[in-house]
């Protein structure tokens, strides 16, 4: 009897051991296979999910650009804007994308004010011989047509490489060869949008260890480029511009880029007033430490303003009110190349209404 008993539990520990190993062997088949790319997790969760159609106060979106590719694109922007509650849109000149400044105007005047056009700078003069002339008449020349403010400039490490019709390479926002320019920005009182730096995520070696991968990869600064500056001295050149230049508005684009170290940015706001961040095009960062971002968005409600930088698309903006309106949690959206799992801010209204669009008028208002 015993024997018996002894080959049945022999059996069923064999049967046992073969189910684990298979069970094993698929698990470590999977992980092997897998491409990082390719996993998209779905939420399964039996929790709240709000589908927010309009904003709660009507929005500036101050970070947009020239995405339309012809009149009819416009008419559908417009539409999307109707349905989605911006009230206007600010387009951002750079290099990489949009015309000549002059066609860009002309291309949304039909539009009134639910369009403003910002400008870039032309470094030509400043390249050849030091000289803030031609800058400066270019800079006064875009302002007779309309330009609200300069941007949006772009310096990930080479200079201000968004800049048209000549790359501002070598030329960083704190180059004395700029002070003329930017005094000049202040009497006028034109803001200066920048994008400064990447997300941190991007000047990280790109290995397993980084939490932001894929999207590490595909925006991976090389910084071994003669002349590159890295994240620290990006962020050195631009605080030094906010002491230099006290009367220029400086909007810090996405957070300036620097929403993994709110603290820091928290104290760059405290000294300097003349420094303003954007929200653009970081929710997939922001909302990933939902409940320290939103303390920081609350404490530095003045100094905060709407923007997207993200196409044209109704859900679009959508996704982002959801994440400034709701609680919601685990969510996962498409359009970012992370794999976290986002959460709203559930920001109070006073608050939103700031964001939304009284600080931006507070700002646009200087315009003379």
């Amino acid at each position: 009897m015993k024997k018996h008993i002894s080959i049945i539990a022999l059996a069923w520990l064999t049967l046992l051991s073969c189910s684990t190993s298979q069970s094993e062997d698929q698990q470590v088949g999977l992980l092997d296979t897998l491409r990082l790319v390719n996993y998209l997790p779905v939420a399964i969760e039996n929790i709240p999910r709000t589908e927010v159609l309009t904003p709660a106060y009507p929005i500036i979106d101050m970070h947009s650009h020239d995405y339309a590719v012809d009149d009819a694109e416009i008419a559908g922007w417009v539409k999307a804007m109707d349905a989605c509650g911006i009230r206007q849109t600010h387009i951002m000149h750079c290099s990489w994308i949009g015309r000549p400044f002059e066609e860009v105007v002309e291309r949304y005047a039909p539009y009134g004010d639910r369009f403003k056009v910002w400008c870039s700078l032309d470094y030509t003069q400043i390249l050849s011989d030091g000289s803030a002339d031609q800058a400066i008449a270019y800079l006064e020349q875009c302002h007779a047509l309309g330009a609200v403010g300069v941007g949006e400039m772009g310096d990930k490490g080479e200079g201000d490489l968004y800049a048209r019709p000549v790359e501002g390479r070598g030329v960083h926002i704190d180059d004395p060869r700029l002070r003329p320019v930017l005094a000049r920005c202040a009497e006028l009182g034109m803001p200066i949008s920048i994008h400064i730096a990447e997300p941190i995520w991007m000047y990280l070696p790109q290995d397993r260890y980084n939490d932001g991968m894929p999207n590490g990869v595909t925006w991976a600064v090389d910084t071994t480029i003669a002349g590159c500056l890295g994240y620290n001295g990006l962020i050195q050149t631009f605080e030094n511009a906010l002491r230099d230049n006290p009367n220029t508005t400086f909007i810090a684009c996405h957070y300036l880029n620097m929403s993994h170290d709110l603290p820091r940015l928290g104290a760059l706001l405290d000294k300097y007033p003349n420094m303003y961040v954007d929200i653009s095009a970081r929710v997939g960062e922001s909302a990933h430490t939902p409940r320290a971002t939103r303390e920081f968005i609350i404490q530095y409600q003045d100094r905060i303003l709407f923007g997207t930088d993200n196409g044209m698309s109704p859900q679009m903006y959508r996704d982002i009110y959801r994440i400034l309106e709701t609680n919601d949690e685990a969510i996962y959206l498409s359009n970012f190349q992370y794999r976290w799992a986002l959460s709203g801010f559930n920001l109070p209204n006073e608050v939103l209404k700031k964001i939304y669009y009284t600080n931006a008028e507070r700002i646009l208002g200087a315009k003379k």
